[in-house]
């Protein structure tokens, strides 16, 4: 019997290294979105993230997906949360695990 797998993603929340806080403060905290090139959602904002290579942890592709991304280099903090709705992506059934992270959000590049 062979099996269908969801495809599995990471997202990370990125604060400026500089703040004092862990915690998940959105008033107080400045943090990235980018601006999605491919479809879906093409031109919305999002966190930065993206598909988990195979044979990849989730915290790696963490740290790869936001260099990818931003050209800033992250420390993981904690994990945030995972989304496994099924429906939630019109490109199939899609895990995401979320990572709240720390980096210099002046290195960031546009691209």
């Amino acid at each position: 019997m062979e099996y269908k797998k969801p495809s599995l993603t990471v997202d990370m929340f990125i604060i400026n290294e500089n703040s004092e806080s862990t915690d998940f403060d959105i008033d107080n905290q400045k943090f990235i979105l980018i601006k999605r090139k491919n479809n879906p959602y093409k031109d919305h904002w999002a966190l930065p993230g993206g598909f988990v290579d195979y044979g990849e942890s989730t915290e790696s592709a963490a740290i790869r997906e936001a260099k990818e991304e931003t050209s800033i280099d992250i420390e993981l903090i904690k994990l945030f949360n995972v989304y496994s709705k099924p429906d939630r992506d019109p490109r199939g059934h899609t895990v995401t695990v979320v990572y709240l992270a720390k980096g210099d959000l002046s290195q960031m590049k546009s691209r």
